[in-house]
């Protein structure tokens, strides 16, 4: 706690706040800043993070958020962040995403594959030693480089001094400012209740980013540890964690006009990005991954249409496309209904202005803005060929198998401190885990299909963007019929649907490995060469672009009188604001609740809206117990509030002003879509479920009262 202290004294380190009061994912080191009493905090800020004892520790990053409500490691976070592990454990004769699951004991808890958890410990400042790396001389590729080996040795060298912590460096403002994070990281993860699909996703995709929403998306799990207390994979000897702090659940809720705050892991914002990153991500990226992840949805759900198994198979992947391609398509509206690209040139129009008044600015920045863009026309000019040649092997399955256990016997014969982070000694048992469960969900007619669409797309590229191998292993002839006469041979004699055959490849060198002569393993070797060339150019830029976004980063701030918080990066952030209603659009107010009335309004019997039977029936008999809200007389399940959250926010608790959860984060608003690059105190409007309704579906619904108990209810 020595460094969170120390952490405080950086007053330069994220500066004064002179946003809006309820604008912003604030790092923990700001909190005093915020005077959040006068908000409306009840409880000393100090209790948030600066004591052994602070809320901070109940937070755990899972991927997204989750926090801890018992003593015994149990946390709660979302359906929609536990459903990979659920897909995972599920099988036809026990599916657990259709029927939902729940450990009566804590022997009958089941591993959350693929799932660990991560709790702050402390950070530090360490940007000078971090930017020391970086030398004049340097090209662009060079000094990403060389800032990347940098962060490495800082890592490895703290996880050597604190065994069993996981250390990791954020870069917060680009090219400029660096602090290590020092994790506690959980490994033995279990899943204790999870409602069923019908009530954990009630409304699917159709509601998603909807406002208002009646989805019961939380799920609640477990962590372990080895006897004497140190992490530890999973084993039948291992016992629940003791976190330092639980968050004590407040079954009375809130109400309207309440005073809330967020502790979380928001993804990545670009709210420091410029008009010409804007365009692209408006006009090239964002309309691509958007169509692209439609089309594969609309593949995998007429695959598993018929076939229950192959819709288990697909379900989590659907999952993941459809929330990116949905938030996209959210973006996309916001962006032209606020004319963000326009609006950000503007404001660069009058900051030129100011730059180029004063001749030693104009001198050192006058070309700053130009200078930018030119990297992002440059990204322009290369996207079909990069993203073809990304999405063969991130898309098609076997070929994103052949390509990382091939990468990985290039990579394994490196020093460790000179491998990619994938296949460094402290992350490849987690490579390894992730590409094992992969395979459990293959299936063939889908991958073949995914496939052959790729290659159509290659084959329209135009020089010089074509892709080398996929045109050498075609002799330049990419026609649909020769296409499906290599695809139908490769998935024939390939092997690389074997776990075990997979499993034994990445134990071979890259020479045994051709040997075996596997199609897959081939175009592997092939692509090789470019995704190379293509890293090395994305290094290059990102050289190219930190320090110009450090140098606009200090102009701008010069400009404009006042300092900025850090886009969110995956680090622990804190946000606030109050349970509020808003007005989408001319002549409609939506309330900040929704309530089990609206449920069986919403319900149809056919899914995403199919309640189950037991939950009508409870409604019927108005057995809403403790969990009933005085004013609507109902039982709350979902709240709305202003606070500005993000990817990665998904699972946060939502905090009363007395530091008690009263509900799970999962979800933004359609209009609060473009979050990532502008927050409004109109329309930004984030979506959690109501713990009275997590509470009232675990107990009532599912008879699950002895984990109310456990959390000291």
């Amino acid at each position: 706690m020595k460094r969170l202290a120390t952490a405080l004294i950086l007053a330069g380190l994220f500066l004064a706040m002179s946003v809006s009061a309820d604008e912003g994912m604030y790092p923990i080191s700001e909190i005093m800043k915020l005077n959040l009493r006068s908000k409306g905090l009840e409880i000393d800020p100090a209790e948030i993070f600066a004591t052994d004892k602070s809320l901070i520790f109940a937070i755990v990053s899972v991927g997204a958020t989750g926090s801890f409500v018992s003593a015994e490691g149990l946390f709660i976070t979302n359906h929609h962040v536990a459903f990979g592990a659920v897909q995972a454990a599920s099988t036809k004769e026990n599916d657990y995403i259709r029927d939902g699951f729940l450990a009566r004991t804590r022997a009958e808890e089941i591993q959350a594959k693929g799932m660990t958890a991560r709790i702050t410990e402390s950070f530090q400042d360490v940007s000078a030693e971090v930017l020391s790396a970086v030398k004049p001389e340097m090209d662009y590729a060079a000094r990403t480089k060389a800032i990347e080996r940098r962060t490495k040795e800082i890592v490895a060298r703290t996880e050597k001094e604190k065994p069993g912590k996981r250390a990791e460096v954020a870069e917060m403002f680009a090219g400029k400012t660096y602090i290590l994070f020092i994790y506690t990281y959980l490994k033995d993860i279990r899943l204790v209740y999870v409602p069923p699909r019908s009530i954990g996703e009630f409304g699917g995709e159709e509601d998603n980013w909807m406002w208002p929403r009646h989805t019961g998306d939380f799920s609640f799990l477990r962590a372990y540890v080895a006897p004497d207390g140190s992490p530890a994979d999973y084993s039948a000897k291992n016992v629940p964690f003791r976190p330092k702090r639980f968050l004590r659940v407040a079954a009375r809720g809130v109400s309207e006009g309440d005073f809330i705050f967020l502790l979380g892991y928001p993804g990545r914002t670009f709210r420091h990005s410029t008009a010409s990153y804007l365009a692209f991500e408006e006009e090239v990226r964002m309309p691509y991954v958007a169509d692209w992840y439609a089309w594969q949805i609309g593949l995998m759900e007429k695959m598993g249409a018929e076939d229950r198994g192959v819709a288990l198979l697909h379900a989590a992947r659907i999952k993941g496309l459809a929330n990116t391609m949905k938030n996209f398509r959210g973006k996309l509206k916001g962006m032209k209904r606020l004319g963000l690209v326009e609006r950000r040139r503007e404001e660069e129009k009058a900051l030129q202005g100011f730059i180029e008044a004063d001749e030693k600015r104009k001198s050192q920045n006058g070309t700053i803005l130009n200078d930018i863009a030119a990297v992002y026309d440059e990204m322009r000019a290369a996207f079909d060929y990069e993203t073809v040649l990304d999405y063969l092997r991130g898309s098609v399955n076997l070929v994103g198998f052949a390509f990382t256990v091939y990468e990985a016997a290039l990579e394994r014969r490196k020093p460790d401190l000179e491998r990619e982070p994938a296949y460094m000694d402290r992350n490849f048992p987690q490579t390894k885990q992730r590409l094992l469960l992969s395979l459990r969900n293959f299936y063939e007619p889908t991958d073949k299909a995914l496939f052959k669409e790729l290659l159509l797309r290659a084959s329209r590229l135009k020089e010089p963007d074509r892709i080398k191998a996929v045109d050498e292993l075609f002799q330049g002839d990419l026609g649909e019929g020769d296409i499906d006469a290599y695809l139908n041979k490769a998935y024939e004699t390939s092997r690389m649907n074997d776990a075990k055959f997979v499993e034994e490849l990445l134990g071979k060198t890259p020479e045994q490995m051709a040997a075996l002569q596997d199609p897959f393993l081939d175009l592997a070797r092939a692509l090789y060469p470019a995704v190379l060339e293509v890293r090395e150019k994305q290094k290059a830029r990102r050289g190219a672009l930190d320090p110009l976004y450090a140098r606009l980063s200090d102009i701008k701030e010069l400009y404009l009188g006042k300092s900025f918080i850090p886009d969110a990066n995956n680090t622990l952030r804190l946000t606030y604001g109050r349970i509020k209603g808003y007005e989408p659009a001319d002549a409609v107010y939506y309330g900040p609740f929704t309530t089990l009335r609206g449920v069986l309004e919403k319900t149809t019997g056919r899914e995403p809206f199919d309640t189950p039977a037991a939950l009508f029936e409870l409604s019927r008999a108005r057995d809403f117990g403790a969990f009933e809200h005085p004013q609507l007389h109902d039982v709350p399940v979902c709240i709305l509030y202003d606070t500005d959250t993000t990817g990665g926010n998904s699972g946060s608790p939502v905090i009363n002003a007395r530091g008690e959860l009263v509900g799970v984060n999962f979800d933004r608003t359609y209009e609060a879509t473009i979050n990532d690059y502008a927050w409004s105190e109109e329309y930004s409007r984030s979506i959690a479920v109501d713990i009275r309704y997590v509470l009232w579906v675990t107990q009532k619904f599912a008879g699950a009262g002895f984990l109310l108990k456990e959390m000291g209810l």
